[in-house]
């Protein structure tokens, strides 16, 4: 336990934390669409809690998982072998990863239809009603899918080097914590019966993994509400929120096919870069803010023509003031 507590491990965990509230806003923002749909407020409210509540613990389960079968799930299962034409090797990972994407891709093409064709959109929360069971277990999901790249990148930040005492079989008597010099040294300062040498490989601070996991998922119940009501307020970024969320698909898909080493005619299909999505997603935002600021502008000059040259200056000033009420009430 005490290994826990050094300024090493305290950094590790506020590594991880950070990491968990990077990596889940996309996570955030499907929780957010997905619990619209139930209808009902007290519903929705109800979908967000037990969703991430119930998705924290498979997600602490998945990580134990990850953790303990690690090299099975990078294991091929199968390939496919069209040379020149289509070409890949397909393990559990690159699987799911894949899946994931693409249902998160249809999901948000066809919520971004159902918004483009509906007669009354402030009317709209969704291409049809869902059941509370059915929403909860969409959330759970789909958190499944989105848990791969956050414990993956999560056993990158908290690996420690180790080394395993094996005997003459090649069987493994212990775990050394420390690089396998050390362990070769601790071995000749202290014999094992039956051991022979050291191999390397990684150890996992799973203490600190969890409690990164169980804090993020408290973060995102106290949040989850506040997007949701953010996006009800202001239906004009729910289609930007659709389009991140198919941004995150696409994401997933280019990732499972990188790690299918996916080739179409020759071109190796490579992962979409974190840096490359978070710049794309500030640029999106950044456009639809500054875009829906100036429509409303001209909304007002237009309102005010229709009234007569004497109301102009009266519609440009009360966009003013309403943009320094938003202002202050952000403050």
């Amino acid at each position: 336990m005490a290994e826990y507590l050094t300024l090493e491990a305290l950094f590790t965990l506020f590594m991880l934390i950070l990491l968990q509230a990077v990596l889940g806003f996309d996570n955030l923002l499907y929780i957010a669409i997905e619990s619209n749909k139930v209808g009902d407020p007290k519903d929705a409210k109800k979908v967000r809690k037990w969703g991430i509540g119930i998705a924290v613990v498979f997600r602490i389960i998945l990580l134990f998982i990850i953790v303990g079968l690690f090299g099975a799930m990078a294991a091929p299962l199968f390939s496919i072998p069209f040379a020149g034409i289509l070409e890949g090797e397909f393990t559990l990972q690159s699987l799911v990863t894949l899946g994931g994407g693409g249902f998160i891709i249809y999901t948000a093409i066809k919520e971004i239809h159902h918004l483009l064709s509906v007669d009354h959109i402030e009317h709209s929360e969704g291409s049809g009603k869902r059941s509370v069971a059915k929403a909860i277990a969409l959330i759970v999901i789909m958190n499944l899918v989105f848990s791969f790249d956050s414990i993956l990148s999560a056993m990158a930040i908290a690996s420690i080097d180790a080394a395993n005492i094996v005997d003459s079989a090649g069987a493994t008597l212990g775990v050394f914590q420390g690089s396998i010099v050390d362990c070769k040294a601790a071995l000749i300062a202290d014999p094992i019966a039956g051991a022979v040498g050291c191999e390397p490989t990684k150890s996992y601070q799973v203490p600190l993994m969890v409690i990164a996991i169980v804090l993020s998922g408290l973060a995102m119940i106290f949040m989850a509400d506040a997007v949701t009501n953010f996006l009800k307020k202001n239906r004009m970024y729910e289609v930007l929120g659709l389009f991140i969320l198919f941004l995150v698909g696409v994401l997933l898909v280019t990732e499972g096919a990188h790690l299918a080493h996916l080739e179409i005619f020759g071109f190796a299909i490579d992962a979409m870069s974190k840096s490359s999505f978070y710049l794309v997603v500030g640029v999106l935002i950044v456009t639809d803010v500054l875009s829906n600021g100036y429509q409303k502008r001209l909304w007002a000059q237009k309102e005010a023509e229709m009234r007569g040259p004497d109301s102009a200056a009266a519609g440009l000033a009360a966009v003013d003031a309403h943009k320094a009420k938003k202002k202050k009430s952000a403050q």
